[in-house]
């Protein structure tokens, strides 16, 4: 068996802050990296067959990376980061 480490491109990426499920984006980090359009707008992936951009696969991913993470949470942090609107909140 040949001693040969397969790395994906998920491994070198930094998580998005608010994602709840790293495995889920990891997963599909890789295959919306896999399924980019090409300079012609066509996926480049050989399973897609140079079917336009974007196909179905990295539609799925797109929205299996949305998902991953907790879009309640990111507004939250949002809302507190502008500093008076979570001030108020402590003070009530």
């Amino acid at each position: 068996m040949p001693d040969t480490i397969r790395t994906r491109s998920s491994q070198d990426a930094v998580l998005p802050y608010g994602v709840t499920d790293p495995l889920l984006w990891r997963a599909a980090y890789d295959v919306a990296a896999a399924h980019r359009a090409d300079a012609e707008g066509r996926c480049s992936s050989l399973l897609c067959a140079r079917r336009p951009a974007p196909c179905a696969p990295l539609t799925a991913a797109r929205r299996a990376m949305r998902l991953a993470g907790d879009a309640s949470r990111r507004a939250d942090d949002g809302e507190r980061a502008g500093g008076r609107t979570g001030e108020r909140r402590r003070a009530a």
